[in-house]
């Protein structure tokens, strides 16, 4: 039998390394066949992989007739690590994106900066758009992991010379390469799905998107503490040197060596994905090795129903309104997300007599990096919880309930000052981002709950296309939306920032009712 300290170290080493100590408490409430991966080297299907409990049963096999459990190893899983390196570029521009446009000289007036830091922040999600399905079909076709290495590699290249970028087209195009080269979510969350069973998905999936959304707030935590180092940090960082020239490359080097030491360890990260398509004759042996084990009428029938479920075309996607029906609303909160982060941050850098808090890339730093801590520990050990009883689509409806009032607070958060502001500002903060991920980890869970295991990297390639659609238009529309707003400061009708939270507060209500029937569909397991 497999060892459950085994499998209890699995689930520890899934999850950040911070982790360890809550989920060591959680071990012994966990069945020993959470993970559904183990090493098995003797295997006759697909060589040496891993095999989930899901095809162990489909093809006969069980942990009693195993061979030679002595050769079992611990399966070691860094998927919040793969996806945090991967999320981590995508918002950190924000907080000094707004100086770094100003210093290319680009904008005519101070109040035209936010469209063009909207285009940069934009081209990210645009390149993503145009290749998701593209990375999704082949992670289905040749397993996630080389999606995984090529998207962690095009992190080193692409945001290290966005970093070092000149003018703003260089920034542009740099954005533009590394978002189309970069297709790791869809593969991250089909192959989080594939290593837990069901009833843990939320715990999985949770984990994906914790790092994700840790990852989108630490970045621009990273971005606002180590940009522009030679002012910040003379004693260190002279005005001679490469981070004095070169004054947003420091933060975009420490998420690219990041990424060079996550591209390290994908050469030990196990592969999920199974073809057992190599021949029939080679099937056919394996189910024979099997019959001794199992009763030749039992393998049998495990081949007959094998047959019958042949994978579908990628066409029936689209007919699936189960899964369409939760990209779409995933989509709507996706661009609200994105919207939000980068006005955010705008928001808080700019002066005050425009409506802002006047906040200087520091002060955005801390309380992005306060946000993350907070986000981490709700994620890690309310939302498996809380999604047991309630459900994922209950936990998207509270959450958009939760958010509107909370957005529209905003203006008045504004008018405050000192540690009253500074207070509020964080508890504000920490609570939209434990929202706004905690929906979407429930759109994670309808969406690999409403496909199978062969389909999953294009559903999900599917999902990161629509979704990246939706987050170009993001940073763009949100970026026009802040410039326009700080030049209607006297306006009677909800005048400045508090027309930028009311749109805001629009897409979300928007999100929040598809969430209802008949829209949204759940599948029937």
């Amino acid at each position: 039998m497999l060892p459950k300290d085994i499998v209890g170290k699995q689930i520890v080493d899934s999850v950040y390394g911070v982790s360890l100590l809550f989920l060591s408490s959680w071990r012994n409430s966990f069945n020993s066949e959470i993970l559904t991966y183990h090493w098995w080297p003797d295997a006759k299907i697909s060589g040496q992989s891993f095999l989930c409990l899901r095809e162990q049963r489909e093809y006969g096999i069980s942990l009693e007739n195993a061979p030679d459990w002595s050769q079992i190893k611990p399966n070691y899983q860094f998927v919040p690590f793969f996806s945090g390196s991967c999320a981590l570029p995508i918002s950190s521009l924000f907080p000094f994106l707004y100086f770094m446009i100003r210093d290319f000289h680009i904008a005519k007036r101070e109040e035209d900066i936010g469209y063009y830091a909207g285009y940069v922040g934009s081209a990210f999600m645009l390149g993503r758009a145009l290749t998701s399905v593209a990375w999704g079909m082949v992670a289905d076709r040749y397993g996630r992991k080389p999606v995984i290495m090529i998207g962690t590699i095009t992190v080193v290249i692409f945001n290290t010379l966005f970093g070092l970028s000149v003018n703003f087209w260089m920034a542009l195009s740099t954005r533009f390469l590394l978002g189309s080269l970069n297709g790791v979510l869809g593969p991250i969350k089909a192959y989080a799905a594939e290593i837990f069973r069901d009833e843990y998905q939320a715990l999985g999936l949770s984990t994906v998107s914790t790092a994700r959304g840790i990852g989108l707030i630490i970045g621009p935590a990273l971005g606002g503490f180590l940009a522009q180092p030679a002012e910040k940090y003379p004693d260190i960082f002279s005005e001679d040197s490469l981070f004095g020239r070169f004054p947003y490359f420091l933060p975009c080097l420490f998420i690219s060596v990041y990424a060079m030491i996550i591209t390290v360890a994908c050469c030990w990260l196990p592969e999920t994905l199974h073809t057992h398509n190599e021949n029939k004759k080679s099937r056919e042996d394996s189910y024979d090795a099997l019959e001794g084990a199992n009763g030749g009428s039992n393998a049998k029938e495990k081949e007959q129903e094998i047959e019958g479920s042949e994978p579908t075309s990628n066409e029936s996607l689209f007919m699936n309104w189960p899964l369409m029906s939760s990209i779409i609303i995933y989509c709507v909160f996706s661009l609200h997300d994105i919207a939000y982060i980068e006005i955010f941050s705008l928001w808080a850098v700019s002066p005050r007599i425009h409506g802002g808090l006047s906040y200087s890339t520091d002060d955005v730093g801390v309380v992005l990096a306060i946000s993350g801590f907070g986000l981490f520990v709700s994620q890690v050990t309310l939302y498996p919880l809380v999604e047991r009883f309630l459900g994922p689509v209950m936990i998207c409806r509270i959450a958009g309930v939760l958010s509107i009032p909370l957005l529209a607070s905003y203006p008045l958060i504004a008018m405050l000052s000192g540690s009253t502001l500074s207070v509020v500002l964080n508890c504000a903060s920490v609570l939209k981002n434990v929202l706004s991920v905690s929906i979407i980890t429930g759109m994670f869970l309808l969406q690999n709950s409403a496909v199978d295991q062969h389909q999953r990297g294009t559903a999900n390639g599917i999902s990161m296309t629509a979704m990246s659609l939706f987050k170009a238009a993001g940073p763009a529309g949100g970026g026009a939306l802040f410039s326009w707003a700080q030049k209607r400061q006297d306006s009677a009708f909800f005048p400045g920032d508090q027309m930028v939270f009311l749109i805001l507060n629009v897409v979300e209500a928007i999100g929040l009712l598809m969430t209802f029937k008949p829209f949204l569909v759940q599948r029937r397991r």
